[in-house]
């Protein structure tokens, strides 16, 4: 059993289920993160679309120049990579030399210091003044004036920044990882799921929850019929981190992409089925099984996060599949030029046609319906 969380249990009794979750992934040494786990290929955990190859950033980084362009071409132009792991997407939207780079100022927040320590192996990283600066005064009574045309520039930190920006926060199969509330629905209103300790494992509490857990269950349940016995998630930790991304964008875009379903799909699908765990790239056993070594990953409850995104002061302005989103952003026209590519080549085998039919297998990843392809894409705009 993860050692904190029986010294916890033991000192407080049965905890909230995202206390027990911010121990059991974030913990910095006993969590699944905080060990060095996480999205990759061999020796990893799972795989993420930055990690299905370059193709991915590639395109982010074409939608980054989209986004620029329609912010005005800001100069700076900073992009906060909200999850970046260990730096993957980092280094291929650079890697891609956007059109907006003499304005970009990539800013990778990442909590865990086992994934920052990994992120200079990808990507060249400035000091956080140097990388959100450099600035000059014209008068020593005016404000700061960013220099232009100073881009690209990356900086990693561990939380976002506290400033006002204009720019873009992306986050990629983020939220999915934040902790959240477990409730069930009970004759009388909703019981609290909290994790005890038993003899030798972790185990469930049910408790009544308390008025405010209840209440944010009824707006992620957002009327849809919730059975007796049927649970949801509480996603807390969300609400908090869409309030600090609206304090620090003054102008631009919120980007998620993860994986969401309505609540009346999370109802009828069951917890099993949105509540997931992985390591070694399979999937896990119980949430409560071997805490810390092992991904445990949620569902984000759609109707929670419009309305909470909202409440942060955000407008909702595009909402559709990745699938959908890569092709607005040119996957099929690089996939058939790829495509035509190995055909020409294939007799040849060399490093080029090799190149050219990954890159056709990796668009077919990414847009896979049955997988990376069906995780939704929100764009949410603040100060337009």
């Amino acid at each position: 059993m993860h050692e904190h969380l029986r010294e916890r249990i033991g000192r407080e009794g049965p905890i909230p289920f995202d206390a027990f979750l911010e121990s059991a992934l974030y913990d910095p040494d006993d969590g699944f993160f905080g060990r060095g786990g996480g999205a990759g290929r061999a020796g990893r955990d799972f795989v993420t679309s930055p990690e299905v190859g370059t193709l991915f950033g590639l395109l982010v980084a074409r939608g980054l120049d989209g986004w620029w362009r329609e912010l005005g071409e800001p100069d700076p132009f900073v992009v906060v990579d909200a999850g970046a792991g260990r730096g993957r997407l980092a280094a291929d939207v650079l890697g891609a030399a956007p059109r907006c780079a003499p304005a970009l100022r990539y800013v990778l927040v990442e909590r865990t210091a086992a994934l920052r320590a990994a992120q200079a192996e990808l990507v060249d990283l400035e000091p956080a003044d140097r990388a959100l600066g450099p600035a000059v005064r014209a008068d020593p009574d005016e404000p700061m004036i960013p220099v232009a045309g100073t881009g690209p520039l990356a900086t990693s930190i561990a939380e976002l920044p506290a400033v006002e920006v204009e720019g873009v926060v992306f986050a990629n199969e983020l939220l999915d990882n934040l902790p959240f509330r477990l409730v069930e629905r009970s004759a009388t209103g909703w019981s609290e799921v909290r994790v005890g300790r038993g003899d030798e494992e972790l185990v469930e509490v049910l408790v009544p929850a308390p008025p405010d857990v209840g209440a944010e269950a009824d707006r992620v349940a957002a009327g849809a019929a919730v059975p007796v016995g049927a649970r949801l998630p509480v996603p807390t930790a969300t609400v908090d981190w869409l309030f600090r991304c609206g304090n620090l964008l003054r102008h631009g875009l919120l980007v998620v992409v993860d994986y969401a379903a309505e609540a009346a799909s999370l109802v009828t699908r069951g917890q099993e089925r949105w509540l997931r765990t992985y390591r070694a790239h399979e999937r896990g056993g119980s949430p409560l099984a071997a805490a810390g070594t092992q991904d445990i990953t949620c569902e984000v409850p759609v109707e929670h996060l419009l309305a909470a995104a909202r409440h942060a002061g955000f407008d909702l302005v595009e909402r559709t599949t990745q699938a959908e989103w890569l092709r607005s952003v040119g996957i099929d026209e690089l996939a058939d030029t790829a495509a035509a590519s190995w055909r020409e080549r294939a007799g040849v085998g060399d490093l080029e046609a090799v190149a050219a039919r990954s890159r056709v297998h990796e668009a077919d990843a990414l847009t896979d319906a049955a997988g990376l392809g069906a995780h939704h894409v929100f764009v949410f705009a603040k100060g337009r």
